[in-house]
């Protein structure tokens, strides 16, 4: 996982674990119909599925780290299908979701391009009139720090609009919250 020690021991406590519970799902989603058939991209270590699994009827979650999938599985593999996948390149068939989410990921992915992949395969294993939708930080110093040595490759609010039509999308929003400095964006799949 592209996270260093300190990074990796936040995202797995309790502390983050409500956090995302209490105020980054309610704002990323906000007014987000998710519909019956939801799949997670990046899932981590869980925080947001232990969530999601609760709103919807059927969760596929797909992780790329190895040991974080499988951690998943054993911990929520009766709720949840867990794949071991890159969001880049799912093993799901298309137009198989009725949303697609990610959460406080898309910046550990290395490049624009890869990031770029995550949404056209994200349009792609949509049904039409599915939305993508999710949330990232934005940098700032202590952002900066906690990434020291880590994988750092926020979304620019400027641009993402247009890479987000690019892959497909339409309706396209894109949100910043000042205070936290968390960007959320919604789109949909005509």
């Amino acid at each position: 996982m592209p996270m260093n020690r300190a990074h990796r021991k936040i995202c797995s406590s309790e502390e983050w674990a409500r956090t995302t519970k209490d105020r980054i799902l309610p704002w990323a989603l906000e007014d987000v119909e998710l519909g019956a058939d939801v799949l997670e991209i990046g899932p981590g270590y869980g925080a947001n599925l232990r969530v999601l699994v609760e709103r919807v009827d059927h969760l596929t979650a797909a992780e790329i780290d190895a040991d974080s999938a499988r951690m998943l599985q054993s911990k929520w593999g009766e709720r949840a299908d867990v794949l071991h996948a890159d969001g880049a390149e799912l093993p799901l068939p298309d137009a198989s979701f009725d949303s697609v989410v990610c959460f406080t990921m898309l910046h550990h992915v290395p490049t624009a391009d890869h990031q770029d992949r995550i949404f056209a395969e994200a349009f792609r294993v949509l049904r039409p009139g599915g939305t993508f939708a999710g949330s990232d930080s934005q940098p700032s110093f202590r952002f900066r720090v906690l990434h020291f040595r880590d994988t750092m490759n926020t979304l620019d609010p400027v641009t993402l609009p247009d890479r987000l039509e690019r892959a497909g999308f339409t309706d396209v929003a894109v949100d910043l919250e000042a205070e936290s400095r968390r960007l959320r964006f919604r789109a949909r799949r005509a």
